[in-house]
């Protein structure tokens, strides 16, 4: 894929060597910063892994001017539907019932465990991620996305803002709508709309799930409490075939941070 930075390369992951890499930055991001952990993370070998990260394909960000070892310096995967098939399931079925997305008959593209390194958030490298994406999406036919994302911390009652707002403004339709599994079934609506301080919401609401929303994103019914991973998650739904004019423009030309 070409990018305007000459320092910059865009691909997939190809080898062992690139998923390692790859789940070395995962490991500062999800578990160094945000305190995450999981059954199958290497502490040892600072690596962020799980059992379905064979099965993703692993779009990568890679800064030529860094050290051999520590060149990606951004992070996506993703699973179609015959991956997911392989893998036995998509990932965030273990948190969401998916059955009106896998019923719908449309080509679905799970996403997940994006992050940037620290030193790169604020620049160019989301937006050549998401420029990546789009390509993606456009050589599979891909018509609905879709992935959990995260607010940290497990204790919903400081993020009854953000988490009402979502729910009273941003609430898929019927037939798009996940719902979060009973076992970690957490309320959104915690707050009446009347009462919700919009400016305030949005401003507790992570820059990834803003962008989303942005590009004509919805979320499911309900969150749910991860407590392994110390945050709580949302389903974020996007349908390719609801985005305006505007929205396609700016989802492919990346510019969402």
């Amino acid at each position: 894929m070409q990018i305007d930075d000459g320092h910059f390369e865009l691909r997939l992951a190809q080898d062992t060597a690139d998923m390692r890499a790859a789940q070395r930055l995962r490991y500062e991001v999800f578990v160094a910063e945000l305190g995450g952990d999981g059954a199958l993370v290497d502490h040892a070998a600072r690596l962020e892994r799980d059992r379905f990260d064979p099965h993703f394909d692993h779009l990568l960000l890679l800064d030529h001017r860094r050290p051999r070892d520590d060149k990606v310096v951004g992070v996506y995967r993703v699973m179609r539907s015959d991956q997911a098939r392989a893998a036995g399931q998509f990932y965030s079925e273990d948190e969401y019932d998916l059955d009106p997305l896998k019923s719908s008959g449309r080509r679905l593209l799970e996403l997940g465990r994006s992050c940037v390194h620290r030193e790169y958030r604020g620049g160019t490298a989301l937006m050549h991620l998401w420029n990546g994406l789009a390509a993606y999406v456009a050589d599979h036919g891909i018509e609905v996305m879709f992935g959990v994302a995260s607010f940290h911390g497990t204790d919903p009652a400081p993020l009854a803002q953000p988490l009402s707002f979502l729910h009273h403004r941003h609430l898929a339709p019927a037939e798009l709508r996940v719902r979060a599994r009973a076992a970690a079934f957490q309320r959104m609506d915690l707050m009446a709309e009347a009462d919700l301080d919009r400016p305030a919401a949005t401003r507790e609401i992570p820059a990834l799930i803003k962008a989303y929303l942005r590009l004509g994103g919805f979320v499911g019914e309900g969150a749910f409490i991860d407590r392994p991973f110390n945050c709580i998650d949302i389903c974020l739904v996007l349908d390719t075939g609801r985005m305006s004019a505007r929205h396609r423009d700016i989802y492919t030309r990346g510019a969402v941070a």
